[in-house]
């Protein structure tokens, strides 16, 4: 360079090709895809990231400004600890850029192979994942383990991940997790919504015509277990609903679409309450799950999966009243939010009754019961819930005895005639959804 007369290079601004927004256009093709993957472009970022002692690498835009304020205090030089955080950022950045790719490639395969017409969905032969550090935490899960939290890049929908804490104290793990239980479920609902979530699982669901009533009525679903929970609104938190909360009961978190000022001010008065906004959801975002095992990745579509009402199937003798059906959409909504074993009694818009977590089905089924009395909530013609089929007919048995009216369950056990006629007998109606929604 000096033979040349070049000046050395105090930095490099680098910015690659759009890989990951070119190939989230519907249709993108082989050929659209590979013009946007960047050569150059990696190399030079890596190069300057190995001489980071000598050379500043940027390749985040949202680093430009605290870049010039630092260059504008130090006569137009930046510290070595920023130069080597920069390099550290440069690295990540290449590895996601480099993942993005392979994962993209990687799904590919099987069409290649002739084992699929459809490239789309499959599952690439090496997973290469890239999550973003949002916050550490106290601990994790219990307190003698350590955690932090980390988030997608660019996620497309209104999330746990992407909602902005507009008050209380940090966010604990568990926190976290049971937030991101009750907002995805109350995102299933059109109307104004409700969900109260405690350990992962909702305990109180219902609809009405505003979040007050609302919220009054899935609080009456189980008060007990509202203690302490987490709370979900599909609308924007009002004055009304704030002070219904804080007046009636102790809550670790709220979260909404948004919050007016009044609201907020009314939940300041109690500092350990969290309140986070995520904004509006316009639709649902098809995505992956994952569930960790030791040593090991279990990998699956998220679960969209919700049937409509001219795709459900009476298989009793009775039909089920215009209320009951609604009912059962109603509580098949939130079934698919409870941990297998899940069974959810509901009537009028909102849950009476959620047997969660249980070993044998009929238990969740006695379960839900048994919460629906000791809150003395009329059960009589209810609709149950189930998440999956009936293996016997002891469930539909223990609804009975309580006066469940309809039944909707995804059917497909081979003593589904069984279950059948046992409902026929207590003059329950049945529905079939054809879909299973375990949870676990």
């Amino acid at each position: 360079m000096e033979q040349h007369g070049i000046a050395p290079i105090d930095m490099v601004v680098v910015n690659l090709y759009p890989f990951a927004e070119t190939v989230a256009h519907v249709g993108c093709s082989l050929e659209d895809a590979v013009e946007n993957i960047d050569i150059g472009g990696p190399t030079m970022v890596r190069s300057a990231a190995k001489n980071h002692k000598d050379v500043a690498i940027v390749v985040k835009s949202s680093d430009y400004d605290a870049i010039i304020n630092e260059m504008d205090a130090n006569e137009g030089s930046l510290l070595l600890e920023t130069r080597f955080d920069l390099a550290i950022k440069a690295f990540e950045h290449t590895a996601a850029y480099d993942s993005m790719i392979a994962n993209y490639f990687g799904s590919m395969v099987p069409a290649y192979h002739g084992e699929s017409k459809e490239a789309a969905g499959r599952f690439p032969r090496t997973l290469n994942l890239n999550f973003i550090k949002k916050q550490d935490m106290r601990y994790g899960e219990n307190s003698h383990q350590q955690a932090a939290f980390y988030i997608e890049e660019n996620v497309k929908e209104a999330s746990v991940a992407t909602a902005q804490q507009v008050q209380g104290k940090a966010l604990s793990y568990n926190n976290i997790a049971d937030t991101d239980a009750a907002l995805e479920c109350v995102k299933e609902f059109s109307e104004p919504a409700c969900v109260i979530v405690k350990h992962a699982n909702p305990c109180g669901v219902a609809v009405s015509a505003s979040i007050l009533d609302a919220y009054d009525r899935a609080y009456k679903t189980d008060p007990t277990s509202a203690f302490g929970g987490i709370i979900a609104f599909n609308r924007e938190l009002d004055a009304e609903t704030a002070q219904a909360i804080i007046s009636r009961q102790f809550v670790e978190v709220i979260i909404a679409p948004s919050a007016t000022e009044e609201a907020l001010k009314i939940t300041a008065a109690k500092q350990n309450v969290r309140v986070l906004t995520c904004g509006q959801w316009a639709q649902r975002v098809p995505g992956l799950d994952f569930k960790r095992v030791n040593g090991g990745l279990l990998v699956q579509d998220r679960d969209l999966g919700m049937v409509s009402e001219r795709e459900l199937r009476v298989v009793s003798k009775r039909q089920p009243t215009e209320q009951e059906l609604r009912d059962a959409l109603f509580c098949w909504k939130v079934a698919k939010f409870v941990k297998s074993n899940a069974i959810v009694y509901a009537k009028e818009n909102m849950t009476i009754g959620i047997g969660a977590g249980q070993m044998s089905r009929v238990y969740s089924a006695k379960i839900a019961g048994i919460k629906a009395a000791d809150e003395g909530l009329e059960v009589q013609g209810s609709a149950m819930a189930s998440d999956a089929f009936f293996p016997f007919r002891d469930g539909i048995d223990a609804a009975a005895a309580v006066g469940v009216s309809c039944v909707i369950q995804p059917g497909g056990s081979i003593r589904d005639d069984e279950v059948i006629a046992a409902a026929d007998e207590h003059g329950i109606a049945m529905i079939f959804t054809d879909m299973r929604h375990f949870r676990h």
